[in-house]
């Protein structure tokens, strides 16, 4: 069935369907109806404009093309499964939630908190406003995302970010198994507590990344206003250009062109040896740290 060119505004207008496909609609209206295409299967919508809440909720299988969900669609697509969203824009707070086998392309996303949840998740070529986005989700795969954010991707698991910009406070956190490579990750507080996180030719800025994380690793990483770095955290480090200091490691191995302070304050943990290798004007300095018994 298709329905195509019409305004809809009732309680739940197309409740249901299976194989349709909606072209051309606008939801909105006096009438003020929330869940528009709830529990629909198999469905297409294109070119349709979304100003009424939760449109999308029990969704499974659904392509959707060319659509612009306003701010006041609030938590439009929320438990759905096999989802395709492309050249679309989604506004609304709570704009996913709790939802699996979902691709997105060319789409931005403005919505406070975004992508709880989920799972099996690919995302390309996108545009990013979050506060909160991707809270507890897992089986990621991210690449060309432009992103402006505060707590990112706090308890993600197992998550690869490809050719992107990361604008972003406080993210990874408690993250594990996450590799992120070629790309700029800016923000305070880095990746405290995460476990299994990689970083490849990324780029990181700003103060006080990499703490109280395990297996954490760096490959050919610049850091840029980076102080008190990977403090109490196990990781393998190669960093091309100037750390600002590193602060406190713990086991493993840094190796940097220069590092500017060193800072061991007496409150290092027990029983660990980290290695910091300094290249300054041709010359290679080696200090260790061992905790003391």
């Amino acid at each position: 069935m298709i329905f195509e060119n019409l305004t809809l505004d009732e309680e739940r207008a197309l409740y249901g369907q299976k194989g349709a496909v909606v072209r051309n609609c606008r939801f909105e209206g006096p009438a003020d109806g929330e869940s528009a295409l709830k529990e629909c299967r198999d469905i297409e919508v294109e070119d349709c404009h979304f100003l009424l809440r939760y449109p999308f909720w029990h969704v499974t299988g659904a392509k959707i093309a060319r659509c612009e969900m306003t701010d006041t669609c609030r938590a439009a697509l929320w438990y759905d499964k096999d989802i395709s969203i492309s050249d679309s824009y989604l506004g609304g707070i709570k704009a996913m939630r709790e939802s699996s086998h979902i691709q997105m392309d060319n789409c931005e996303i403005d919505s406070t908190e975004f992508g709880w949840f989920c799972g099996q998740f690919q995302m390309k070529k996108c545009k990013l406003y979050s506060e909160y986005p991707f809270l507890k989700s897992h089986d990621m795969e991210i690449s060309n995302l432009r992103m402006k954010g505060k707590y990112s991707f706090q308890y993600v698991e197992n998550m690869v970010i490809r050719d992107s910009y990361l604008d972003t406070k406080d993210a990874f956190w408690h993250s594990k198994n996450v590799t992120v490579m070629d790309s700029v990750v800016k923000g305070e507080y880095l990746a405290w507590y995460s476990e299994g996180l990689k970083l490849i030719r990324c780029k990181i800025i700003g103060t006080q990344p990499l703490c109280y994380a395990k297996n954490l690793e760096l490959i050919d990483c610049e850091m840029e206003g980076t102080d008190l770095s990977f403090e109490y955290s196990d990781v393998k480090a190669t960093v091309k250009g100037h750390i600002l200091s590193v602060k406190n490691p713990g086991n493993g191995r840094i190796e940097a062109d220069s590092i500017g302070e060193i800072i061991l304050d007496g409150n290092q943990k027990p029983d660990v040896t980290c290695e910091i290798i300094c290249k300054e004007q041709g010359k290679e300095q080696s200090e260790e740290k061992r905790g003391e018994q």
